[in-house]
């Protein structure tokens, strides 16, 4: 299925059997893919010669459609295959007629050539899948086309103009932060101390600020 409406240049529509990735799994991880995917299906490629855009660090980007025995999120499924494709990949993970989209910002990684390195993960929500909104706007390069559409998934239109290196590091400060106004808020609610919530109640009162100075 052509998703985002791309060339025919661009397709390739082969299904890609889960045992290709068996020498990058342990027992446990091979179980996954048998229990959650039907199948693994490469859509499209975008390249320099399928789409005639110029490329400078992302070579070329995958569609890869997965197909669920069961509606949830893949991340280490996902994670897996990544790290064994070097080529940046847009996974649209569909259940029925529900989808959600993932792709990973990475580079290769320096000790062993045939693994990549995950820098930053974007992903949707689930939504039904005659109502996505994501679109690659064939513009500018590959680099371009990438990024534009990591933007799209992180909702942070306002930095369109930063380095993308700068939006990863934004999006990691601002987990950071959640995980951190979670952590707070949990230790608040089990201290049995009034001092303690009041000072924890301060430090939570400032990773809130700074969250919310992030994500204006």
């Amino acid at each position: 299925m052509d998703y985002f409406q791309l060339p025919p240049t661009t397709n390739v529509q082969r299904i890609i059997s889960k045992s290709n990735f068996n020498s990058y799994t342990n027992t446990k991880q091979k179980k996954l893919f048998t229990d959650k995917i039907i199948r693994i299906i490469w859509n499209q490629k975008l390249s320099t010669e399928t789409i005639n855009l110029e490329s400078s660090e992302i070579k070329e980007i995958q569609i890869f459609t997965i197909e669920l025995k069961v509606k949830e999120e893949i991340s280490p499924v996902l994670d897996i295959i990544d790290k064994a494709i070097p080529y940046h990949i847009i996974f649209i993970v569909r259940f029925q007629d529900h989808i959600y989209i993932s792709t990973s910002k990475k580079h290769s990684n320096p000790t062993n050539e045939n693994s990549s390195v995950i820098d930053w993960t974007f992903k949707s929500n689930w939504f039904p899948e005659i109502k996505s909104k994501y679109q690659l706007n064939l513009k500018q390069s590959i680099d371009a086309v990438f990024k534009d559409f990591c933007i799209q998934l992180s909702g942070r239109f306002d930095l369109a103009n930063q380095p993308f290196d700068s939006i990863i590091e934004t999006q990691q400060q601002i987990n950071s932060l959640k995980k951190e106004i979670a952590l707070l808020k949990s230790s608040i609610s089990k201290s049995k101390q009034f001092n303690r919530k009041v000072e924890l109640n301060l430090i939570l009162q400032k990773k809130e600020a700074a969250l919310i100075a992030i994500c204006k």
